[in-house]
């Protein structure tokens, strides 16, 4: 399964949409931005500023959080928007991955 076209968030309308309107929770590795849309896919954008640090740890960090959510679908019909944290660049992926997946369970209870 790859990470399809119409499951990312690139424009900044929709990104400060989110940010507004969405649920804000916080973790140690990441801050997730969570909003219903109306397509019926879940889809992602990743604000990796330069706060993360350089290129290369801005570039890793997106593609292990692309990765997390390629593999984990729960959250279908939702728009969900990450911010990495400093200390997501020295975890485990496994460890990232347990971290999303409770965070969008929580995320999704308190949405719904």
């Amino acid at each position: 399964m790859r990470f399809r076209p119409a499951e990312r968030i690139r424009r900044r309308v929709e990104f400060q949409q989110i940010y507004d309107r969405g649920l804000k929770v916080h973790s140690r590795y990441t801050t997730v931005f969570l909003l219903a849309n109306s397509r019926g896919v879940g889809r992602l954008g990743i604000a990796a500023t330069r706060k993360l640090g350089g290129a290369v740890q801005r570039n890793r960090a997106k593609r292990l959080i692309r990765e997390i959510f390629r593999r984990n679908k729960l959250a279908p019909g939702f728009d969900v928007v990450v911010v990495p944290k400093r200390e997501l660049l020295h975890a485990s992926l496994s460890t990232l991955e347990t971290d999303y997946r409770s965070l969008v369970a929580r995320s999704l209870a308190r949405a719904r």
